[in-house]
């Protein structure tokens, strides 16, 4: 298991009312993780600009915040993305838009684009703040794929770094798992035997995965394994956003091809209305 997988994290910095929010979270994750940051802005180099970045992350000196401004005209998303590589950022966040109107949560042409392209992790945030909003409440991806033994693991990090009291594992399992028509007392009988018998299978699989994860990841830790019969993507989104966990943690997907766009891939659903905090993990 990788016991610092977030060893640099990168943030664009745009000069928005949500800048010093912003810093304060990327700021915060670093100390937490014991990364390097790296302050991503479109633009020229300006000492002015250094010197606003300093005083606002001047409280981060205690902290021993190691950090650096990188300055890169162009187009912003090629940008962000060619900084990310040239630095070897880990772990990318991407401040979400909230499009209060509908009180729901969508991610800016620009964030999404990146999310979709991005080589490393990112983290989105919907609701960046200055003072520290504990995360108490992680949900975590556990369906049948190869990366997510990975996931689990390092949202158990992630949960220890940040004091997380909470995780749940949530096994979407698709409906036509169940094969089988129901159409009286008998057949539902059958369904729900059925049912049973995959959420065993399911649960076996992911106490298998815990099993491997040091204890002191996995110590004073609830635990809660939570199967559910859906649509990928759009079931662990909805359960993430009843259950008012503080993060959701997701397998990046494999692949994004055109045919994604027409009929969208589980992370789609994720980015289209997002639940909480999201960190999709490459």
């Amino acid at each position: 298991m990788s016991l610092k997988p977030f060893k640099s994290i990168g943030i664009g910095v745009a000069y928005s009312p949500n800048l010093k929010a912003n810093l304060f979270e990327a700021a915060r994750l670093s100390v937490f993780f014991g990364s390097k940051l790296f302050l991503i802005h479109v633009g020229e180099n300006s000492e002015d600009k250094i010197a606003m970045l300093k005083v606002v992350l001047k409280s981060f000196e205690r902290d021993n915040l190691d950090y650096e401004v990188v300055f890169k005209t162009g187009n912003p998303v090629d940008v962000i993305l060619s900084t990310t590589e040239e630095k070897k950022i880990d772990l990318l966040i991407l401040g979400a838009l909230q499009r209060e109107r509908f009180l729901k949560y969508y991610v800016g042409s620009i964030a999404r684009k990146i999310t979709r392209e991005a080589k490393c992790s990112v983290l989105l945030l919907i609701k960046p703040s200055v003072e520290r909003v504990p995360c108490e409440h992680i949900v975590v991806n556990g369906l049948k794929d190869p990366k997510t033994e990975q996931t689990i693991k390092v949202a158990f990090y992630v949960a220890k770094k940040l004091s997380s009291e909470k995780i749940t594992i949530v096994e979407e399992i698709k409906q036509d798992q169940i094969s089988l028509k129901v159409d009286d007392d008998k057949s539902l009988r059958r369904a729900n035997i059925i049912k049973e018998r995959i959420k065993l299978r399911e649960n076996s699989r992911i106490k298998e995965i815990i099993s491997h994860i040091p204890e002191t990841y996995t110590k004073n830790k609830i635990i809660k394994l939570q199967p559910i019969f859906g649509k990928k993507g759009y079931s662990i989104g909805h359960y993430a956003q009843i259950s008012r966990a503080d993060l959701l943690v997701m397998n990046a997907p494999s692949k994004m091809t055109f045919w994604d766009r027409l009929f969208p891939h589980d992370i789609e659903h994720i980015l289209t209305e997002l639940p909480t905090d999201v960190l999709i993990l490459q």
